[in-house]
């Protein structure tokens, strides 16, 4: 962390170099879709710890496994869209998440995560530390990751 808290009356303002990444793990099974997506982009923009600050990349990297397996409650599967544009004239894209969930279960997660972090360039660096895997593997067993538990 660099120099502590030395004197009392300066606000502590964390530096790109100082920053502590860890590496979690998160298992989606059974969790509902928005309440994991916000959980995860706390921990991604690193407001989870008390040296956050906002101009710095202050965030731990996340993987997720069994995106497969996160829940949408209530009528979602039917009614939810995932819109997009083509950029040609009446190029407007819908696709119900019945469909994307049965398919790319892993592109529905990671849409909703980044729809919670800045639209700026610190947040495209935030979404930098992301993994999403639909089944239970992943090849990041040699950065040791935490398992992260969340309420769901």
């Amino acid at each position: 962390m660099g120099k502590e808290f030395a004197n009392n009356n300066k606000t502590y303002m964390a530096k790109a170099e100082d920053v502590e990444r860890k590496w979690y793990i998160v298992n989606a099974e059974g969790i509902a879709l928005g309440r994991l997506a916000s959980q995860v982009a706390m921990i991604l923009a690193g407001k989870n710890k008390p040296t956050y600050t906002p101009h710095v990349d202050c965030g731990d990297h996340v993987i997720i496994i069994n995106c497969d397996k996160v829940l949408l409650t209530g009528k979602k599967l039917e009614q939810k869209y995932y819109r997009y544009h083509t950029g040609y004239i009446g190029g407007l894209k819908e696709i119900q998440y019945k469909k994307l969930m049965s398919e790319k279960p892993d592109f529905a997660v990671y849409r909703a995560i980044k729809g919670m972090l800045p639209k700026t360039p610190l947040g495209r660096k935030m979404l930098t530390k992301l993994r999403v895997y639909k089944g239970s593997e992943h090849n990041h067993q040699a950065q040791q990751p935490i398992e992260l538990k969340i309420e769901g």
